[in-house]
């Protein structure tokens, strides 16, 4: 692996699939059928026609004009609507919404035509099931779900069975007011008001939610997905033999149980800049866990100085969203001084993971190697130097050829300088372009790197230590 390339190919950021479950008001309607491709072919629906539907020994005028007509208004009541779908199709304006809307909807009718009246509410209205009826339940699942979670912001999805969307778009369509909401849509508003009611504090967004919350509407599950929080910043690297991410154990892949080599850890080393770092997070937000998102790595023996390698930590599942930084980067500073310290945190976006993982910057370094037989120090000097501006050609690394392309990259110089000669031991510090493979640079990785310390001064060279001085992204 590269000193600290980043990564050839980037992780990326997972796709979310919220838009399977959204509301119509927040999202795609699609239901989480429609987003699935079929293979059967489509078979025309079968509706109800006069001749063969009754309700209580009458029979139902299905050539009734719709709402909100009065003979549309009484049609609904009569195919059993109950009164929050009588009002949500019914296309007149009342003092008062959902239930209690309908119930005046229903007087009114009955006034006009007292035989509505005999026209009793079935045991399941045929336009939503009575989904309505459970939204009080379905929001006391939420709120108990997030009672000790910190939130400000939600979003919704509903799941509803395929058949009863159509069976209620084909009711709503034909015997519904213009304009009236679908049931997706009106269930979910329904569930935002009430949730409204009862926690006012919280906003309904379209992006960055704090809390998104699926239901499905056959079954009442709720579902609650905690989102997570992101922190950039900036880590030093103090010391060396600690890898950047945590290191599954090579042994049991990170599985841990049993394992004698990572004593059941399953990690091949115990601390990680990730872990360092993430460990004080996951306790002062009541965390789950971490992922760690660097601009880059430095290998597992360099060490990373100056103002540090910019990073995203992403805070997974957190109970509290809001902290103090000031408050959290000394506590992450006092976990292991001697080894890694962080700096300039602030809140960002998961849009920011791309961003750090994507810049190339040119970096600072120093590198120190010893060789043999050493020719005079100002032929050394010069050499050296004399590699300044140069694009060098490397071929992937043998270390690294496990898991990178084999290709040859082209990686410009932009400066040497403080040659210092030691006896047989040479340390130089350069400026170069992101992915540069700086230990290759100097041992030419048996002539994989062209050209290299080792051309320029006919030596076999030995890196000793290698340091990241600074990271120019800013």
């Amino acid at each position: 692996m590269s000193e600290d390339d980043s990564k050839e190919t980037s992780n990326g950021v997972d796709e979310d699939e919220w838009h399977l479950y959204a509301s119509a008001d927040y999202g795609a309607a699609e239901s989480l059928e429609n987003s699935e491709p079929s293979n059967e072919e489509e078979t025309d629906v079968e509706w109800f026609d006069g001749d063969d539907f009754y309700q209580q020994g009458d029979s139902i005028d299905w050539d009734a004009p719709p709402c909100p007509a009065p003979l549309g208004i009484a049609h609904v009541i009569k195919i059993g609507a109950c009164d929050h779908c009588l009002h949500r199709i019914g296309g007149r304006r009342t003092q008062s919404s959902g239930f209690e809307g309908g119930a005046s909807l229903r007087k009114e009718a009955s006034s006009r035509d007292p035989g509505l009246s005999d026209f009793d509410i079935p045991d399941l209205c045929p336009l939503c099931e009575n989904l309505f009826d459970d939204v009080g339940n379905i929001v006391e699942r939420i709120i108990e779900t997030l009672e000790e979670t910190q939130f400000r912001s939600m979003q919704l999805g509903i799941h509803i069975p395929k058949d009863l969307l159509q069976s209620e778009d084909a009711i709503r369509t034909k015997h519904g007011a213009r304009g009236s909401k679908p049931l997706k849509a009106s269930f979910a508003i329904a569930i935002q008001a009430e949730m409204l009611r009862k926690t006012p504090e919280i906003a309904f967004v379209k992006e960055y939610p704090d809390v998104m919350v699926t239901v499905d509407a056959l079954t009442l599950r709720v579902d609650t997905d905690v989102r997570p929080v992101f922190i950039y910043g900036r880590y030093e690297k103090l010391a060396r033999g600690i890898p950047q991410t945590r290191w599954p154990c090579r042994s049991c892949r990170g599985r841990g149980d049993g394992c004698e080599s990572c004593e059941g850890t399953g990690l091949q080393y115990r601390e990680s800049v990730q872990d360092i770092i993430g460990d004080p997070v996951k306790a002062d937000m009541g965390a789950s866990d971490t992922s760690f998102h660097g601009m880059g790595r430095e290998d597992i023996d360099v060490r990373c100085l100056g103002s540090g390698r910019p990073f995203v930590l992403e805070i997974k599942n957190p109970k509290i969203r809001e902290t103090d930084l000031a408050d959290l980067e000394s506590k992450i500073n006092s976990n292991n001084p001697e080894k890694v310290k962080v700096n300039s945190l602030k809140w960002c976006h998961k849009k920011d993971v791309s961003r750090v993982k994507e810049t190339r910057s040119e970096k600072s370094y120093t590198i120190r190697f010893k060789i043999e037989d050493a020719p005079p120090e100002d032929q050394i000097i010069e050499s050296i130097n004399s590699l300044s501006g140069v694009v060098l050609e490397q071929e992937t690394p043998k270390r690294v050829s496990h898991r990178r392309a084999a290709k040859t990259r082209k990686r410009k110089i932009v400066s040497i300088s403080d040659v210092v000669v030691d006896g047989q031991e040479i340390q130089f510090s350069l400026r170069c372009e992101a992915g540069t493979y700086v230990k290759e640079l100097v041992h030419s990785d048996e002539g994989r790197t062209v050209p290299s310390v080792k051309s320029v001064i006919d030596r076999e060279c030995e890196v000793i230590w290698l340091d990241v001085n600074e990271i120019h992204a800013d």
